[in-house]
């Protein structure tokens, strides 16, 4: 696939790149290349490759999914520099 000078530079607009004019011939170059390469790798054939997130097989570590002990509120409480009716006292920022 090969790309002109203006998807090039709607291209970099899109991603808000400031590109000069005389850059952009280049740009829509260095764009080809990289399409050319993604379109190698569509011909790999890779039916029946498992998708894989590393190249050594690696189990992810899970904990239990359960609930853990709540209600310390008091506790929580002791820490705070200033509390009212239960909650965290903030000063006020916005008037």
């Amino acid at each position: 696939m090969s790309i002109d000078e203006t998807t090039a530079a709607r291209v970099a607009k899109l991603a808000r790149i400031k590109v000069e004019p005389e850059q952009l011939p280049g740009l829509a170059s260095e764009f080809s290349t990289i399409l050319g390469f993604i379109e190698q790798l569509n011909e790999v054939d890779v039916d029946g490759v498992e998708p894989m997130t590393s190249v050594t097989p690696q189990r992810l570590k899970r904990r239990a999914d359960v609930v853990t002990d709540g209600s310390q509120q008091d506790a929580v409480l002791t820490n705070a520099p200033e509390a009212r009716e239960g909650f965290f006292a903030v000063p006020k920022v916005v008037e």
